[in-house]
């Protein structure tokens, strides 16, 4: 008789087990939202959506505003799909995240009034006004190169954004060659300073590290840093001493945008 009850104790308890498991699994599942948002799928949890009470995506979950389904059943809202991940983004993160070169901040103002998320219509209306308020001030850029080995090559320019891009792209190159970016190299918010090269045999200037070797000529990095300035938009204003037939052999480069 014992062993019968024992046995039927184990039973019970494993489908209370079970059972429990079962639950979780469907609440798991129950917390799985798709969206379909002009056509663009979207698949997040219930507790990011609702994270903003009164908020469009909050009141369709909880009810409060009617909202159609697709042929699948998901919920299906008309407005712009590929914007929808920045506002998924900012749900998920609590803060405006977005990629370098966004340039859509009227309409994403207009989509983040539409889910009545006052927070990020705020934050992406701050970017756009420091965006225009940045464009109307003039950018200076200066390269100068002294053929000193004490002073070597000089990249100056008053928007610290455009210093950082340049050492990004000064370190791909290196890497590529040696072994990254040489620490003894003065580096600032406003200025690069590349100093302590030696001339090779066939007159290459060599940029040395302190165990002396180098990570790539001193004519590659004023190159990298010129074509970077073009393709960021600044457009050469003077160059002092061209008469070696290319710009890289100017002793001083100015460039405004």
């Amino acid at each position: 008789m014992e062993r019968k009850a024992s046995k039927r104790e184990n039973e019970c308890e494993e489908k209370n087990s079970n059972s429990e498991s079962s639950e979780l699994d469907k609440d798991y599942k129950t917390s799985l939202i798709t969206l379909n948002v002009g056509g663009y799928l979207y698949i997040t949890q219930k507790q990011t959506l609702t994270k903003y009470p009164d908020s469009f995506l909050e009141g369709i979950i909880n009810g409060r505003i009617m909202c159609p389904f697709d042929a699948d059943g998901h919920y299906f809202i008309d407005r712009d799909g590929l914007l929808f991940r920045h506002i998924l983004n900012f749900l998920r993160n609590g803060e405006l995240l977005l990629p370098e070169g966004f340039r859509e901040n009227q309409l994403l103002a207009q989509e983040a009034e539409f889910f009545q998320l006052k927070v990020l219509s705020e934050a992406v209306k701050s970017r756009w006004e420091k965006e225009q308020l940045a464009s109307r001030e003039t950018t200076f850029l200066e390269i100068t190169d002294s053929h000193d080995r004490s002073q070597g090559l000089r990249i100056f320019c008053n928007a610290p954004e455009f210093i950082a891009k340049i050492k990004s792209r000064i370190v791909l190159v290196s890497k590529s060659r040696l072994d990254g970016f040489p620490e003894e190299f003065s580096v600032s918010s406003n200025i690069i300073q590349f100093k302590y090269f030696i001339k090779s045999e066939n007159g290459t200037r060599l940029v040395l590290k302190e165990d002396n070797t180098f990570v790539c000529t001193l004519e590659t990095l004023k190159f990298e840093a010129i074509m970077t300035a073009l393709k960021c938009g600044f457009r050469l204003l003077t160059s002092l001493d061209c008469s070696r037939g290319s710009i890289v052999h100017s002793d001083a480069l100015h460039f405004i945008k």
